[in-house]
């Protein structure tokens, strides 16, 4: 099996499935301006911290933009050979041809000479051409130009090296035919909000198709590949994660099951993120198992003041790192960036339970189109559900009374367990109810229980089996049983 190369950008490396080929060569196509020369930055600083010799043969910008530009992101291009063969200022102040592309007849010859010099002293095992596209120039036409890039290329490949080569394309002069030379394609390209990556072509090895999404900023190129949850497997128990709270564990048969995804749903102010909490701060106290809590529609430090008026110690357990509150703002992350965040978590910090605070905000939040965004969350949820995670779901209902709706319709399909909480009218009161509506892994109680909030947390009082229509917030009792209003409770 050929040998890989890796590419110096993590999220690259998984989308190409290890890295480069050794010794083949790879054409990055796009835009001005989208990051073509700083995924090849990237690809050389990688050689030299693996030990090897990164050559840049550098046809574009002088040499000392580039290694500002390049400090400015955090890179250090120290240890990498620069053949610099940008024009020069004369070329413009004495009105003369630079050197190398005066003539195509006469200097092609000499320009070679100079590259095939800088590959015999320096013995790269690397090479970094940006961008190729100036061997155009010293070419009398397009079949001479192929001609002499196939050649140049395959000089590269003899002397062992590995090579990225980019282009400039324009109307009228496309890429296409260094489309066809390349062993692989990859194409950087702006989205609508951010910049995205798509590898096309990869002679001899799978890669991961479709468009991949890229930050850049401090440290250069973040890559964040589409998550796909069918390639985390791991082996777990599926035991009850009990709430700690023993009247909603007894609805729900001990609790949920670990590995789960249960959705908790109801109308705004109805106590969804803290009976969700309850799960997270029982599995952190009774088992010291870590949880995280991602506020899409929250700050965090109004979530810390609610829930310590609660008496839910959310400081303590943060202070002893068996929780960790994390506020997402809007459009600060693409959909990849997150489920890169939520893998880190997991497969760094032993992350045992997630709470995404909720779907409404996630689909505000996140920046993409919200079919879209809904499919991400689902493969980012069946990826927890693989590796055994137990994830919490909150959804908001928009009516607080009326006909019932146990969740929407986009995030059902989501749950193995669905939790609903509500509100009813009774005599002039607003009070709460808690039903289990859905459990995939057991039996549940199907009673509708009242329920409550005080300063010690959630109280699920007795089943409400002396009304009906509740689910329909105007509740009545039943004629033949008609107690005082202070019994409800």
């Amino acid at each position: 099996m050929a040998e890989r190369v890796p590419t110096g950008i993590q999220g690259l490396d998984e989308v190409l499935h290890g890295g480069y080929i050794e010794n083949r060569s790879y054409l990055v196509r796009g835009e001005p301006g989208v990051g073509k020369t700083l995924l090849g930055l990237h690809f050389l600083i990688e050689g030299v911290e693996q030990g090897e010799r990164s050559l840049f043969i550098n046809l574009g910008a002088p040499e000392a933009d580039i290694r500002e530009d390049a400090r400015g992101l955090g890179m250090d291009l120290d240890g990498v050979d620069i053949l610099d063969l940008s024009p020069a200022s004369d070329f413009f102040v004495e009105n003369k041809m630079y050197d190398i592309f005066t003539s195509p007849e006469v200097e092609r010859g000499e320009f070679t000479a100079v590259i095939s010099e800088a590959v015999s002293e320096f013995k790269p095992d690397r090479v970094f051409v940006d961008p190729l596209t100036q061997f155009r120039y010293l070419s009398p036409d397009e079949f001479q130009f192929r001609e002499e890039v196939l050649s140049f290329l395959q000089y590269l490949k003899e002397n062992d090296c590995t090579t990225l080569f980019t282009s400039q394309s324009t109307h009228n002069f496309p890429d296409d035919d260094l489309q066809f030379i390349s062993d692989g394609n990859i194409l950087l390209y702006y989205g609508e909000v951010l910049h995205h990556v798509e590898v096309t072509k990869m002679r001899g090895s799978e890669f991961e198709k479709g468009p991949q999404t890229v930050e850049i900023g401090d440290g250069g190129m973040h890559i964040y590949p589409l998550l796909r949850p069918g390639r985390f497997k791991l082996d777990y128990e599926p035991v009850p994660i009990p709430s700690g709270n023993e009247k909603l564990d007894t609805m729900l048969r001990g609790g949920v099951e670990r590995g789960t995804t249960t959705l908790i749903s109801g109308p705004t102010g109805v106590g969804k993120t803290t009976v969700a909490m309850q799960f997270l701060l029982s599995a952190a106290e009774e088992r010291g198992e870590r949880g995280i809590i991602y506020l899409f529609e929250e700050s965090e430090n109004t979530f810390v003041l609610r829930a310590e008026s609660l008496g839910l110690p959310i400081r303590r357990l943060a202070e002893e790192g068996l929780i960790s509150v994390m506020q997402v703002d809007a459009h600060e992350h693409s959909a990849e960036q997150f489920s890169r965040q939520v893998r880190r978590e997991v497969e760094e910090k032993d992350t045992r339970h997630v709470l995404i605070d909720g779907i409404d905000g996630y689909v505000a939040s996140i920046s993409g189109d919200e079919r879209d965004l809904i499919s991400r969350l689902h493969a980012v949820v069946g990826y927890l559900r693989n590796v055994g995670v137990t994830t919490f779901l909150t959804s908001e209902m928009e009516t607080i009374t009326g006909q019932f709706r146990p969740s929407s319709r986009r995030a059902s399909y989501l749950a193995d367990n669905i939790i609903f909480l509500g509100y009813f009218e009774l005599g002039s009161q607003i009070h709460r109810s808690i039903g289990v509506l859905k459990k995939r892994a057991s039996a549940f109680d199907q009673s509708i229980h009242a329920f409550t909030i005080d300063e010690n947390g959630i109280q699920v009082g007795e089943e409400l089996d002396n009304l009906h229509g509740i689910l329909s917030g105007t509740p009545m009792w039943y004629e033949e049983d008609i107690p005082e209003l202070g019994e409800l409770d």
